[in-house]
């Protein structure tokens, strides 16, 4: 019995393994005269375009976290992250037409804040949206206000607005315009008010660590000694992020007087020569000027000359396909001295911050010179740093979609980007490379379009008021995933077989072994057993 029972277990365990694969069907909406929940059938339309800018991005200890990926060991071969992040004024324009749901296929998106700790970033609310389809007439604009984060202290936004207008044709599908546009514009924004990766004591007593390069123990000592007779403790840079006694006013490392706006779109253009279209993706910024250190003995004045804009076209066709980008011209002066200029032949300026050793003054020197001071920082001005990337299509571009062969190409670049470093002097232990970031008018564009251009061609909808067909009554059964589902027929079994087994073991009669008679016993008693037993 033990044989056709062991047979029947391994056929039970064997049929979900065995059986025809089957896949989940995708549930169709309730009501069928309701937009399609799912992307429906194919269409000969297909493009892609994403733009997005941030109005000021702050990172504090870049480059530091290690990258965690579900795959063991890949996050190794990842660069590394930001210990934390946080983004004021994000405006992002999406157009997908292989998105599978329906309301993906555009969608404009206005946040006032985001942010990020340790790559992971939770949904910020008091954000704009607005997505096709189905399509949208009219813009949604309005007010952004920041919600209270625990990283506050880096970061005051003044008043946000915001607009937001994703379009969505029933027929031509995305041959629309415009088809995702995205802005924001803040009034007042001053970014690190603090530096959490600096100690809050004014006496580094005990904190240096030996092996200072450049440092002998004389001057240790001087640099703890010039430290205690500053206005404040390096985490306020000395006194200057600690504002104005006589107006009140908090002090902060960048600071905006004037309305910084950024906008974000995904539209359609003519493509020269042809009846198809370009996919183009741009990201705008304007700005007038910019502060560092400002309401202090040391500000530095950052005048905008120009207006930054990134472009990505792409047509379908490395060879027409281009990034576009207008760089800016900043020039950083200092009490009505010029400090330099920064553009595309001259992208990077260094400000050092150093501790006065003699005198009585009670803040750090900026930029300036003085008789003896040492440097224990560096304002590192950057401008553009533009990178591209692209690509050449050929397979879907979602799963189980149509193969598409094209080109993608992409951008990235900053308006501004301020970075605090330290300098060997200072010697204190665990410090990142960089102590913070501040990325001004951070810009992103992507463009993808097949071979030829896009098509713009008549969008084939499903029966029933452009809503999916109404399923079936008789729905077939749900995907096999494991073997989950026949864990209850294989116990229930299992059991049976259990009692059955005891049942045929109770019923059938014992058979005793005959007992092999004994001879030579004594009847008293002995010390040895006989030879014989």
């Amino acid at each position: 019995m033990a044989l056709p029972v062991a047979a029947v277990l391994v056929a039970l365990c064997a049929a979900p393994a065995l059986a025809q694969p089957t896949t989940t069907p995708v549930p169709g909406p309730r009501d069928p005269n309701q937009p399609p929940v799912s992307a429906g059938p194919e269409s000969a339309t297909h493009a892609i375009g994403d733009a997005g800018t941030g109005l000021a991005v702050v990172r504090l200890a870049p480059d530091s976290t290690p990258t965690n990926t579900v795959l063991p060991g890949f996050g190794e071969s990842l660069p590394k992250q930001s210990a934390a992040e946080i983004g004021v004024g994000l405006a992002s324009a999406q157009a997908n037409t292989e998105a599978f749901l329906a309301y993906e296929r555009a969608v404009a998106q206005a946040s006032p804040l985001g942010f990020a700790v340790q790559g992971r970033a939770p949904q910020t609310p008091g954000t704009l949206v607005q997505t096709a389809s189905p399509d949208n007439a009219a813009p949604v604009t309005g007010g952004l206000n920041p919600p209270q984060t625990p990283l506050d202290t880096l970061l005051k936004v003044g008043l946000l607005n915001g607009s937001v207008h994703a379009r969505w044709d029933d027929g031509l599908g995305p041959c629309v315009q415009p088809l995702a546009d995205a802005g924001t514009s803040v009034a007042s924004l001053s970014v690190l008010n603090a530096i959490p990766t600096l100690p809050g004591s004014t006496d580094l007593t005990g904190m240096l660590t030996q092996d200072t390069p450049k440092l002998d123990a004389n001057a240790k000592q001087t640099l703890i000694d010039s430290l205690k007779g500053l206005s404040g403790p390096l985490s306020r840079l000395g006194g200057l992020l600690s504002g104005s006694a006589d107006t009140g006013a908090q002090g902060s490392l960048l600071s905006l007087p004037d309305t910084l706006s950024a906008r974000s779109t995904v539209e359609l253009v003519d493509l020269p020569g042809s009846a198809n279209k370009a996919v183009k993706s741009t990201s705008t910024l304007q700005a007038a000027s910019v502060r560092l250190l400002a309401g202090t003995p040391m500000e530095i004045r950052i005048d905008v000359v120009g207006q930054p804009t990134l472009t990505a076209l792409s047509t379908g066709d490395a060879s027409t396909s281009r990034v576009t980008y207008t760089a800016p011209v900043l020039k950083v002066s200092q009490g009505g001295r010029e400090l330099g200029t920064l553009d595309a032949a001259n992208p990077k300026l260094d400000v050092p911050i150093g501790i006065p050793v003699l005198g009585d003054l009670k803040l750090p020197v900026v930029g300036g010179l003085a008789e003896r001071k040492l440097d224990i920082g560096v304002l590192r001005l950057q401008v553009a740093q533009l990178n591209e990337k692209s690509m050449v299509l050929d397979g879907p571009l979602r799963q189980g979609g149509p193969v598409i062969k094209g080109f993608m190409l992409g951008a990235t670049a900053r308006l501004l980007d301020l970075q605090l470093l330290p300098t060997d002097a200072l010697g204190l232990p665990n410090l990142p490379s960089a102590l913070a970031q501040v990325s001004l008018g951070e810009q992103i564009v992507r463009a993808a379009a097949p071979n030829g251009g896009v098509v713009c061609a008549p969008v084939q909808t499903p029966p029933g008021g452009g809503g999916q067909a109404a399923p079936p009554k008789d729905n077939p059964p749900l995907a096999y995933t494991n073997a989950a589902y026949k864990t209850i027929p294989i116990f229930w079994t299992g059991t049976a077989l259990l009692l059955a087994g005891v049942v045929v073991v109770a019923a059938l009669p014992m058979r005793r072994r005959p007992l092999k008679p004994v001879t030579g016993l004594t009847t008293g008693p002995t010390t040895e057993p006989p030879a014989s037993e």
